[in-house]
């Protein structure tokens, strides 16, 4: 079963704090995206707005930063059950891994939409709890799904076959209900979406994506 995941993408504190608000009893995982302005020309909340704060919620920082080992710590502070970090500016994904492991958190790295699958690092793929495959460019919401996302999951779910503990595959970005059936039969796991899912009502639309995983 596609699982679909709700995220967020704010600078906004109020606003983040409203939208988990409202993920809490409906989904049990919410993503939140973490970008430092330096990845890309946009800034979004720091992960310690979130330390102390109570939720009945597993929470996952998608790290779009430069350096993302570096923030490994601030997440694991900020109550993170998951923690996936963007490759493109990072100087070892071997170091990120184990970095993230140490805090007792699952780990995923992550490919931007013009990334080629043979940029991970096939060591550690063994390693990984899940990766993550961008359909849009990283760092800004509302772009269009980009469907040469398609053969990227494909020849993930073909590396991940020969692997006795599989990493999940996660597309995030532009994801529309026309898309996600187009993901499912190619192998993706988990689908990131973002603005869609918080237009109405967010357990009708969750439900309303899932369906459309098996049309």
């Amino acid at each position: 079963m596609v699982k679909i995941i709700p995220a967020i993408l704010t600078s906004d504190v109020g606003e983040l704090l409203e939208l988990l608000k409202r993920c809490e009893d409906v989904a049990d995982r919410v993503q939140v995206d973490i970008i430092d302005g330096v990845f890309a020309e946009n800034k979004t909340i720091d992960p310690s707005v979130l330390a102390n704060l109570d939720l009945n919620l597993s929470l996952e920082f998608h790290l779009m930063v430069k350096e993302p080992k570096n923030w490994v710590e601030r997440c694991a502070r900020a109550g993170a059950d998951s923690i996936v970090g963007q490759i493109e500016m990072m100087s070892s994904q071997q170091e990120f891994v184990g970095r993230v492991q140490e805090v007792g958190a699952y780990v995923g790295l992550a490919i931007d939409l013009a990334t080629q699958v043979s940029a991970l690092d096939e060591a550690i793929l063994n390693n990984l709890d899940s990766v993550l495959v961008m359909s849009v460019k990283a760092g800004f919401g509302g772009q269009e799904f980009d469907r040469k996302v398609l053969s990227k999951i494909q020849k993930l779910d073909e590396i991940r076959s020969r692997d006795t503990t599989p990493f999940s595959i996660i597309d995030d970005g532009g994801v529309t209900m026309e898309a996600v059936d187009d993901a499912r039969r190619v192998g993706v796991d988990e689908i990131v979406v973002g603005k869609r899912l918080f237009e109405g009502d967010l357990k009708t639309n969750i439900e309303k994506f899932t369906k459309a995983a098996y049309k």
